[in-house]
C-alpha cells in the first residue's frame, strides 16, 4: 500500500483536465531528487500507518451501537425507532463542532487536538455500557459524535501539512482504507464481545467498554508520535525537511497566484455546495446501510448473533479491493467525477435488487455484499478534489462544512430506515429511501465542475 508513494503521480482538475506545468526541477538522478525520495518514504511510513491505525478504532466506536443493537432492544425494551434515533444522534453532535475542529487542526496543531478528541471519545463510549433509558442513549450517542468531532477533516488538513498535491490523493486513499478495514475487525470481534457476560455484565455493555479504551490509549500516544509541522520533526533530517517545507511552500504560492479565497467565499463556492450536498446523500445511504446492516441479515438469515457479525464483515471485504482498485483507475487516467459517481450508481442499483429478492437470503446477502464494495470505491476520489483548488484555512473550512453536512445523512439514513421498519414491519421501504438518496448522490458529482471551467484551477508542477 505504502510502496505507491514510489511511483509518478499524475492529477486532474475541477473540470477533469490535468494541467501539467513545465518540470523545473532536477533529473531524476539528482541529489535532489533522492532526497525527495527518501523524504516522500519516510513521512508515508512513519505517518500513514499511525492515522490508518487511529482511523480503524475511530470507525469502530462509532459503528459499534449497529452490532449491540442485536441485544440492546430486548434487553432494555428499546424499538427500531428508538435504535435509528440513538444511532443518528452521533452525527447532530459531530455536525456542530466539525468546522470548528478543522480551523482548530490548522491554526492549533493536529497533535494535541486529534488527542483530545481521542481520548473523550474513548471515554464517552465506555459510559454507553451504563445507559438505562431511552435519554440516557440519546444522551450519551450525542457526546460521542460531539468528542468525536473535528478527527476526520482534521486529518485530511493535516495531510496537507506533509503530502504534495501529487501525493495526496494516494494519502488519503491509504488512511480512508481504515473505513472497511474496521468492519472487517470489528464485526467478528463486536460478534465474540456479545457472547460473554462476564461478572454478570451483558454482551453488549462488554463491547462498549472494551472497545472504548483503545481510543483513550492511543489517544494519550497521539501526543507523543504525532509532530504538527515537517520543521519540526526531529525524525526528519534537515534536508528532508528542507525540501517537502520548499516544496508545500511552491504550492501553496502557485494556489494564491491563480485565486485567493476566503473562508466565506470557499464555503459559497458553487462547488463546494455541490460536493456538501452530494456528501449528505451519499452517506445517508451509506449509513443507512451500515447501521441496519446486522439487523437486516439477522431477520433474513436467522443465523447466531456471531455468524450475523461475520456476514457483515464481507461487503467490507469487497469495499477494501473496490477501493484501492477504483483509486488507482482513477489516477491512472486522471479522472475523478465518473470515478466517485459510478461506484454511488452501482450500490444504488444492487441496494434495489436486494429489495426484489428479499425473501431469497443466498441471494440478497451476495447483493448486499456488492452495495458495500461499491459504495466504498466513492470517497477516495471524492476527498481529492475539495484540496484542489483551495488551500490552508478555506480548505480546512470547507473540508469541515463537506464532511459535517454530509454526516447528517448519518442521522437522517438510520432514523428513517427505523422509522419505515417500525411502521412497516419491512426493511424494503427504508431500503427504497436509500436507493433514491445514493441515485441523487451520483447525479450532484456529476453535476461538479461540469457547467463551467472553475475559477481557481491551480498549476501544481509533477514531480520531476
Amino acid at each position: 500500500m505504502f510502496a505507491e508513494f514510489e511511483r509518478k503521480s499524475r492529477f486532474l482538475t475541477m473540470s477533469d483536465v490535468a494541467l501539467k506545468a513545465p518540470a523545473t526541477g532536477p533529473p531524476v538522478s539528482s541529489p535532489e531528487s533522492e532526497i525527495a525520495q527518501r523524504a516522500r518514504r519516510r513521512i508515508a511510513r512513519r505517518l500513514l500507518p499511525f492515522l490508518f491505525l487511529l482511523y480503524v478504532i475511530a470507525f469502530i466506536d462509532r459503528m459499534n451501537v449497529g452490532a449491540a443493537a442485536l441485544q440492546m432492544p430486548h434487553d432494555l425494551g428499546f424499538s427500531e425507532g428508538v435504535i435509528g434515533f440513538g444511532a443518528g444522534i452521533f452525527f447532530f453532535g459531530y455536525f456542530l463542532l466539525e468546522i470548528p475542529g478543522a480551523l482548530i487542526v490548522e491554526r492549533w496543531g493536529a497533535r494535541r487536538w486529534i488527542a483530545r478528541i481521542m481520548i473523550t471519545w474513548g471515554m464517552i463510549t465506555v459510559l454507553m455500557a451504563f445507559i438505562r433509558t431511552e435519554h440516557q442513549f440519546y444522551l450519551v450517542r450525542f457526546f460521542v459524535g460531539a468528542a468525536e468531532a473535528g478527527f476526520f477533516p482534521g486529518v485530511i488538513v493535516y495531510l496537507t501539512h506533509w503530502f504534495r498535491y501529487q501525493d495526496r490523493a494516494k494519502a488519503v486513499a491509504v488512511f480512508y482504507a481504515a473505513n472497511p478495514i474496521s468492519y472487517i475487525i470489528g464485526s467478528p470481534l463486536a460478534g465474540l464481545l456479545l457472547g460473554i457476560s462476564w461478572l454478570g455484565i451483558k454482551g453488549w455493555r462488554w463491547l462498549f467498554i472494551i472497545e472504548g479504551i483503545p481510543a483513550v490509549l492511543f489517544g494519550i500516544v497521539t501526543v507523543f508520535y504525532l509532530t504538527d509541522w515537517p520543521h519540526k520533526a526531529p525524525w526528519l533530517p534537515a534536508d528532508e525537511q528542507s525540501w517537502i517545507t520548499k516544496e508545500l511552500e511552491r504550492e501553496k504560492e502557485a494556489k494564491k497566484r491563480i485565486r485567493s479565497f476566503s473562508i466565506w467565499e470557499a464555503v459559497r463556492h458553487r462547488d463546494v455546495i455541490l460536493l456538501t450536498l452530494c456528501y449528505f446523500c451519499a452517506m445517508t445511504g451509506s449509513y443507512g446501510i451500515a447501521f441496519w446492516l446486522p439487523t437486516i441479515l439477522k431477520r433474513i438469515s436467522g443465523k447466531s448473533d456471531f455468524k450475523v457479525t461475520l456476514l457483515a464483515a464481507l461487503p467490507y471485504v469487497a469495499a477494501f479491493i473496490m477501493q484501492q482498485l477504483n483509486g488507482w483507475h482513477s489516477d491512472r487516467t486522471c479522472e475523478r467525477r465518473w470515478h466517485a459517481a459510478l461506484p454511488v450508481f452501482l450500490c444504488a442499483i444492487a441496494l434495489a435488487f436486494a429489495v426484489v429478492y428479499q425473501t431469497n437470503p443466498t441471494v440478497s446477502i451476495l447483493l448486499f455484499v456488492v452495495a458495500g464494495g461499491a459504495f466504498y470505491g466513492f470517497q477516495p476520489c471524492f476527498w481529492a478534489v475539495p484540496t484542489l483548488f483551495l488551500s490552508e484555512s478555506a480548505a480546512a473550512a470547507s473540508i469541515g462544512l463537506i464532511n459535517a453536512v454530509g454526516n447528517l445523512g448519518g442521522f437522517a439514513g438510520p432514523l428513517v430506515m427505523g422509522y419505515l421498519a417500525g411502521r412497516t414491519h419491512s426493511f424494503a421501504p427504508g431500503l427504497l429511501y436509500l436507493v433514491a438518496s445514493l441515485l441523487v448522490s451520483g447525479i450532484l458529482m456529476l453535476a461538479v465542475g461540469a457547467s463551467r471551467r472553475p475559477a481557481a484551477q491551480a498549476i501544481v508542477p509533477l514531480e520531476p
